[in-house]
């Protein structure tokens, strides 16, 4: 089992929030009051002593978001390929020693859209082969249960909450203020607790772009749904890949993009 530490500081979940004052219009006045608003922490990773990327996150569940994020770019297979792993707060560093110690990190990139910021190396992903079918009314459901555990954003906005769902439950919930973190997180949290993200859905607040898409994809998830809409090009990746793109997934409607057969659509509905 890897060695995961994580020291306080920056990786404490007390500072996920910060409390600032503002001036607020409402009713013809305006008030002075304070205000909760989420906490941005840069966190600079470095496997076997090289610097790898730096990411812009939500100060909590540091060691789950390196997990996730290595396993997703593919740097890692699994827990075995990590000796230890030290997530220090006050100086906003993750180390990792890979069991390989020859590994060097790749120097070419992509940046990453949206809040939050980072990057990805893996640009390709993998079928995505599954006999998974759930329905318009499960995935529904799932969409208003994943907004009863929006804590974070209830307390101050600004953040993006994803969820891994199966079973008709909500199986590990993350939040922050970039949208590919959450799925990093919940990743991580799946690998360090061995918990299968297989055959399950996965339902996020954020727009589903490409990256977003090809973290599911190597989550082997067959079904992603967000409450926005996702970009062309994560639409055609879906098609290719083999997953169920949902959008717009609010009260008792939704849009299905691809393979909507994964949700029941008749035959001659499929895309």
């Amino acid at each position: 089992m890897v060695n995961m530490q994580e020291s306080a500081g920056v990786a404490d979940a007390g500072g996920v929030t910060a409390e600032v004052g503002c001036a607020r219009f409402s009713g013809g006045r305006w008030v002075r009051s304070p205000v909760q608003v989420p906490s941005e922490a840069e966190l600079t990773i470095y496997v076997n002593q090289r610097e790898l990327v730096t990411v812009l996150c939500t100060p909590t569940r540091l060691n789950y978001l390196v997990l996730g994020f290595l396993y997703a770019e593919g740097i890692i297979a699994g827990l075995d390929d990590v000796v230890t792993m030290r997530v220090c707060g006050d100086e906003a560093v993750a180390d990792v020693r890979l069991a390989n110690p020859a590994y060097e990190p790749p120097v070419l990139r992509t940046l990453t859209s949206g809040c939050g910021g980072g990057a990805v190396f893996q640009t390709t992903g993998e079928m995505v082969e599954s006999d998974f079918v759930t329905t318009p009314g499960e995935t529904l459901l799932l969409m208003k249960r994943l907004q009863a555990e929006m804590d974070l954003y209830r307390t101050c906005g600004g953040v993006h909450t994803s969820a891994l769902a199966g079973a008709g439950h909500l199986l590990v919930v993350a939040e922050d203020i970039g949208r590919h973190n959450t799925l990093d997180k919940i990743q991580g949290e799946c690998l360090a607790g061995e918990l299968p993200t297989r055959d399950r859905l996965l339902l996020t607040t954020g727009r589903v772009s490409k990256e977003m898409l090809l973290k599911a994809a190597r989550m082997r998830v067959p079904v992603v749904v967000s409450r926005h809409s996702p970009t062309g090009t994560a639409v055609e990746l879906a098609r290719d890949l083999g997953i169920a793109l949902v959008g717009h997934a609010a009260g008792d409607r939704l849009t299905v993009y691809s393979h909507p057969e994964r949700l029941g659509c008749p035959a001659d509905r499929v895309l």
